[in-house]
C-alpha cells in the first residue's frame, strides 16, 4: 500500500516478512577474476581546489520514494557538504564529510538519514577513496579494469577502470551488503541490498569556485 506524504514523497507500508526476505537476498561476492597484480591502488583523490556540483536525485526504498535536487560543495583534499531539496525546496536535508567523519543535522529526519550512505561510500560517490587499505589487499587486473579485495575476511571490494574509481562494495559474511557505483561521469548509484534502498544522483553541472567556501558551511545545526 502507498500514500502521499509531504513534499511529494510517496510513503509505502511494508510487512516484516518482506524485510526479512530482502535481507536474505544480498548477493554473494564472486571470486576476483583477472591476473594477479601488486597491491597498489590508484590514488582516487579529489582534484585540487574547490568545486560546486549540482545534481538531481531519486530515492526509492521499502518505505517511501522521493525526488529532488541538490548540490555538493567540495573542498580538496577531504571536505564536502551535500544539500538535498525535496519538492522544489519544501523540505531539505544536509550532510558534511570531514575526512572520515560524517555529520548530519542533530534533528535529521528519516528522509535525510536514508539519503546519506556511510562515509566511505559517500566519498566513493564523489570519486574519492576513503577506506583503510590493509596488508590484506588482493588485486587482480582484467583488461582496463583493476579490482581489489580488502580485509581478511573481506570487507570491501573496489573496482577501478584505468585510474578512475568506479565502484565500492561493502561486504559482510561473503555477501555484498551495500555498494556505490559511478556509472558515468554524470551519474552515481547507491544501493543497500538488505532493505532495497537505492539512491541515484544525476549530475547536471560542475563549477570551479575561485575562493574557499565560508567556514560556516561545515557546521550543521
Amino acid at each position: 500500500m502507498t500514500r502521499w506524504g509531504r513534499a511529494g514523497v510517496v510513503i509505502r507500508a511494508t510487512g516484516a516478512g518482506a524485510l526479512l526476505a530482502a535481507a536474505a537476498c544480498a548477493p554473494r561476492l564472486q571470486p576476483l577474476s583477472g591476473a594477479p597484480a601488486p597491491a597498489v591502488l590508484p590514488a582516487a583523490s579529489l582534484e585540487p581546489g574547490h568545486k560546486r556540483v549540482v545534481f538531481r536525485w531519486a530515492l526509492d526504498d521499502r518505505d517511501f520514494s522521493a525526488r529532488g535536487e541538490g548540490a555538493a560543495r567540495i573542498s580538496s583534499p577531504d571536505s564536502a557538504r551535500l544539500d538535498f531539496f525535496v519538492g522544489g525546496g519544501l523540505a531539505s536535508g544536509a550532510a558534511v564529510l570531514i575526512g572520515g567523519d560524517l555529520r548530519l543535522p542533530t534533528r535529521a529526519d528519516q528522509l535525510t538519514r536514508r539519503l546519506v550512505p556511510p562515509a566511505p561510500l559517500l566519498w566513493g560517490a564523489l570519486g574519492r577513496l576513503a577506506i583503510p587499505v590493509t596488508p590484506d589487499t588482493v588485486v587482480r587486473v582484467d583488461g582496463d579494469s583493476l579490482r581489489a579485495d580488502i580485509g581478511t575476511p573481506r570487507e570491501w571490494r573496489l573496482t577501478f577502470v584505468r585510474d578512475t574509481l568506479r565502484r565500492i562494495e561493502r561486504v559482510e559474511d561473503g555477501r555484498i551488503v551495500e555498494w556505490v557505483q559511478r556509472v558515468a561521469d554524470d551519474r552515481v548509484r547507491y544501493r543497500h541490498e538488505g532493505n532495497r534502498r537505492q539512491l541515484e544522483l544525476y549530475i547536471t553541472r560542475v563549477d570551479d569556485v575561485a575562493a574557499a567556501f565560508d567556514p560556516d558551511i561545515w557546521t550543521l545545526p
